[in-house]
């Protein structure tokens, strides 16, 4: 079965659908169900009501998206015809989609040819970096939880009478159930130290362009940031002018989160010593002025700040790539092969957990925009570590 196209293109590249109606899909799929435009500008309209957050934003589309390459080219059939029962069958075909279908690589969806954006035919809508393709838990959560939000949107919109993905009654059957909290994923010390010091390193050998790099390690590491708050947005654009001082001497950092939160989050000595090395680098004074407005993560070309999340994750990754590589070589094979799974997320989560160990719990909370302590209390080994330690000497004969 040959992979379909991307249908949607980046956050900033996506065109404002309430401004302007589709008017053809044919350069996306040829011989579409009946009704297949309305269900495309539906789908465009709900995906772009997300565009204030960029991870958020990528999530619905990679959902929707997926769910209407299922319709047309395996059910054939649109969006107004689905039932419960094709929501089955679509999440058994997401956990073990054609091969077609999977790449071992994330490209660009769309490329600039000839003055137009056309889709990469590089792309494919699953991606597994080496071995078989396995669908996570977490993404099949993800799938019922988008689909059910966008059934219901198609419900308020009078297309659709029903949610077929609210009709299921067992989504245990793809759904695993967990007696105890899931576990973070975050980096261990060890792996850390590796990490910063590659970024110490690549700095050195490279200033002009990794001395960004280091910034953005410590920043996310020591301030707990999404990578969503590191990037410019119609909904946020990070400045310099964030870092503040306050009347007793101390810095902040004033930021805009999930669910379009702002908060304060406390700067430590080390994060604003990063600060000043960052800006000694791009010929900035060494501390930020009140409403300064250059961006806190520039471009290495052109002018403005850093747009896209994905060159914040190529960054990161090429860090967690080097810093692999020397565990590797110097005889650390499991750390290193636990590495290569890191997202930048997990940065945060290390961040959060190492802190977690020496300072309340509420601070944490606070700085990290938790919404509840419960959420804070989930970065805490200790009973945990105990459970394991009385269980150590037990005997079986």
């Amino acid at each position: 079965m040959k992979s379909p196209t991307a249908f949607f293109d980046t956050l900033d590249r996506m065109e404002n659908p309430f401004k302007q109606r589709v008017q053809s899909i044919a350069h996306l799929i040829e011989n579409a169900p009946e009704d297949a435009l309305n269900d495309y500008q539906n789908a465009s309209e709900f995906v772009f009501s997300y565009r204030g957050s960029p991870d958020t934003f990528s999530t619905y589309r990679r959902e929707i998206e997926h769910m209407l390459h299922w319709c047309w080219l395996v059910a054939n059939k649109s969006l107004k015809q689905i039932v419960r029962e094709d929501i089955e069958t679509y999440a058994e075909f997401a956990r073990n989609p054609p091969a077609a279908w999977i790449g071992t690589k994330n490209v660009p969806r769309y490329v600039d040819k000839n003055g137009q954006r056309v889709p990469n035919s590089q792309w494919r809508p699953y991606v597994s970096a080496g071995g078989e393709y396995v669908a996570s838990q977490a993404g099949l959560q993800s799938l019922f939880s988008v689909l059910s939000s966008f059934f219901n949107f198609l419900i308020q919109e009078n297309i659709l009478k029903a949610n077929p993905v609210s009709q299921i009654r067992q989504k245990s059957k793809f759904i695993r159930k967990h007696q105890s909290q899931g576990k973070i994923r975050r980096l261990s010390p060890l792996q850390w130290d590796y990490v910063i010091e590659s970024a110490e390193t690549m700095a050195q050998l490279d200033p002009a362009i990794h001395e960004r790099t280091l910034f953005i390690m410590n920043a996310l590491f020591a301030m707990y940031l999404r990578i969503s708050e590191l990037v410019d947005t119609a909904r946020w654009q990070p400045q310099m002018g964030h870092f503040q001082l306050d009347q007793e001497g101390n810095w902040w950092f004033l930021t805009v989160g999930k669910g379009n939160k702002e908060r304060e989050i406390s700067v430590s000595d080390a994060m604003l010593i990063a600060l000043k090395r960052y800006r000694k680098s791009r010929g900035l004074p060494i501390i930020p002025g009140p409403g300064e407005s250059t961006p806190l993560i520039h471009k290495t070309r052109g002018k403005g700040g850093i747009t896209s999340t994905r060159q914040i994750r190529g960054i990161v990754q090429k860090c967690f790539d080097t810093a692999a590589d020397k565990m590797r070589h110097e005889g650390f094979e499991e750390d290193s092969e636990r590495l290569s799974d890191a997202t930048v997320h997990w940065l945060r989560h290390t961040g959060i957990s190492e802190d977690v160990k020496h300072r309340p719990r509420e601070h944490v909370r606070d700085d990290a925009g938790h919404g509840s302590s419960a959420i804070t209390d989930r970065y805490i080994d200790v009973e945990r570590a105990e459970r394991h330690a009385s269980a150590k000497s037990k005997v079986i004969r």
